[in-house]
């Protein structure tokens, strides 16, 4: 049995000839669960000789990466924690430039090289800037994974194209490979590489299999003895296991914990006693409950009766306190703190006092534009709640939406939401079902295609178009797709009619946000909720869409049965001469 991500290192540092060694290096294995969340990063920086306080910088740099890096969202994926690290570590460097005496001279500032590797599951992800370099053993050959971003002059002049410090924003190089037990991968900066020729290295690996701290030193050792003039750093990193998809999925592994029985009203329930059920449904059953130390209302989620032999089914249960915990919106619905032992499998959250998006507008047909603008701001503002720590939520419907007495709207359901994080540290556990309700759901889902921000708009939109007009803007034809031809032919229903007041503008953002094709809507939330309360000019024009704008097909249809008509008139006309 897998026992998950397990790797050698080997790393080993010389000043060489200089007098101060301005290299640094690290690596951090954390502990479960950021081992399986986050992954295992290995870091390298290299100062400039030009800089007096360069060693101050790679330091920093090192240092600040392997710390924040997993203080970042565990949602996130590592390509966004990582920029967003070096985004900041470059930004802040740059400021003690600026603050400093070489205010005016970068190349005497804060500012080094960096290369970082983070190995997540199956895949090891490259982060680069400068010119230290990422190898790959290949056989008996070394197998050069990045670039220098070096530029040459002359024979005898270069100079850094880039560096962390130098300029206010830093472009990073990035890229993903899929990883194997046995893979080996060097890390190492210029007073290594252009010294120690490739056989040496390939060498040193081989001899120093069970070493690999003596394979680096061996590698610094030769790189002094060639007569490197530069600090000398090698890092080794081998690939001894990778993780199967059931064992890097932490999160989602179904818990020890035993499943409920479905309790009754004014029974005791872990603490909690239970007053009614609120809802019951294949996914799951809900009840009101208070807690008994506290006597606060609360909602509590059981796993459905019918699914709980399904492994996938309980998984996604299993994560939806997890992904609730890790979002901070007054319109997503928020968990209960947990304070006491749990004995069953079961999620606490709050009460919400209210009625789903849908009895409310069953109970409210005819709602006015303003009102419908309310809600689905408030919508639209706990979706970039979960879209900020990368997470789609790929089941938004009426259903899951609460309305409660003061007149907020909450989302109120993750059991599809996708975690990129998650997701990223199992890509083999991924799935193609659609996991959302068909009506409400973008037409890529049905292509096989992944989801984006644009696809939980599409949603959002579909909510908005069915609030204004009792009806949905594709009817049924959303479940009818089976590939790109059924997408070609869907036909947006306008909103406006004889008994809507739905103006103009407001029919053109939704006809956009509800485009079949994700790269025709708007590119963000924040862009279609701003052109539902501001007309946009191009909504605005009076002028009728030609036909071959509209229906290509039927124009090029009427076109060629006019053609046939001509034809047939001309032979006629020739016929009768």
């Amino acid at each position: 049995m897998s026992r998950g991500l397990q790797i050698s290192i080997g790393q080993h540092s010389d000043k060489g000839r200089k007098p101060v060694n301005q290299d640094f290096h690290g690596v951090l294995i954390p502990a479960e669960p950021l081992l399986s969340l986050k992954g295992i990063a290995a870091v390298l920086a290299d100062g400039i000789s030009s800089s007096a306080v360069s060693q101050v910088a790679s330091e920093s740099a090192v240092k600040s990466f392997l710390t924040d890096y997993y203080c970042t969202s565990e949602s996130w994926t590592v390509k966004t924690s990582a920029r967003r690290v070096l985004e900041a570590t470059n930004s802040w460097l740059h400021a003690e430039t600026r603050r400093s005496q070489y205010a005016y001279d970068r190349d005497k500032g804060y500012v080094c090289t960096l290369t970082a590797m983070v190995i997540k599951s199956a895949t090891a992800h490259i982060f680069h800037v400068g010119d230290c370099r990422v190898y790959r053993t290949a056989g008996n050959a070394l197998e050069q994974l990045t670039d220098d971003h070096r530029i040459i002059v002359s024979s005898e002049q270069t100079y850094l194209g880039r560096a962390l410090g130098i300029n206010p924003q830093i472009e990073i190089d990035y890229q993903a490979i899929q990883v194997s037990p046995g893979d080996t991968f060097l890390l190492a900066t210029d007073g290594a590489y252009e010294f120690v020729d490739h056989r040496f290295v390939t060498g040193a690996l081989e001899t120093h299999t069970g070493d690999l701290d003596g394979a680096a030193r061996a590698i610094v050792e030769e790189a002094y003895r060639r007569g490197s003039d530069d600090n000398i750093t090698v890092q080794i990193l081998r690939i001894d296991e990778v993780p199967q998809a059931e064992s890097s999925d932490i999160l989602t592994r179904t818990s020890e914990l035993p499943l409920p029985p479905l309790p009754e009203p004014r029974a005791m329930f872990d603490g909690y006693r239970i007053i009614r059920e609120i809802h019951a449904s294949s996914r799951s059953h809900i009840y009101l409950a208070v807690d008994a130390a506290t006597e606060e209302p609360v909602a509590l989620k059981l796993p459905s009766i019918d699914l709980r032999d399904n492994p996938a089914y309980l998984k996604r249960f299993l994560m939806e306190e997890w992904i609730a915990r890790r979002i901070d919106s007054p319109h997503v619905l928020q968990p209960r703190s947990q304070s006491k032992r749990r004995n069953y499998v079961y999620v606490a959250t709050e009460f919400v006092e209210g009625q789903t998006l849908r009895q409310w507008m069953i109970d409210n047909p005819r709602p006015d534009l303003e009102t419908v603008r309310g809600i689905v701001e408030q919508i639209a503002t706990g979706l970039r709640a979960f879209h900020r720590k990368e997470m789609l939520h790929q089941d938004l419907r009426p259903d899951n939406v609460m309305i409660d007495k003061t007149g907020t709207a909450k989302i109120i359901d993750f059991g599809s939401v996708r975690v990129a994080g998650v997701a990223e540290a199992a890509p083999d556990a991924e799935s193609n079902d659609i996991l959302g309700t068909v009506q409400y759901t973008a037409p890529e889902y049905f292509l096989g295609d992944g989801g984006t921000p644009r696809a939980d708009m599409f949603s959002l939109a579909v909510i908005c178009y069915q609030m204004l007009t009792g009806e949905l803007p594709y009817g049924a034809e959303i479940a009818r797709i089976r590939g790109n031809s059924d997408v070609r032919k869907l036909r947006y229903r306008t909103a406006m009619g004889d008994h809507r007041d739905v103006p103009v503008w407001v029919d053109g953002a939704l006809r956009k946000a509800l485009h079949p094709d994700p790269y025709k809507r708007h590119d963000d939330l924040s862009e279609f909720i701003f052109e539902l309360r501001t007309p946009n000019p191009a909504y605005l024009s009076t002028r009728t869409t030609p036909l071959i704008e509209r229906n290509p097909l039927l124009f090029w249809k009427l076109t060629t049965v006019v053609l046939a008509c001509a034809v047939v008139v001309l032979l006629a006309l020739l016929h009768a001469r």
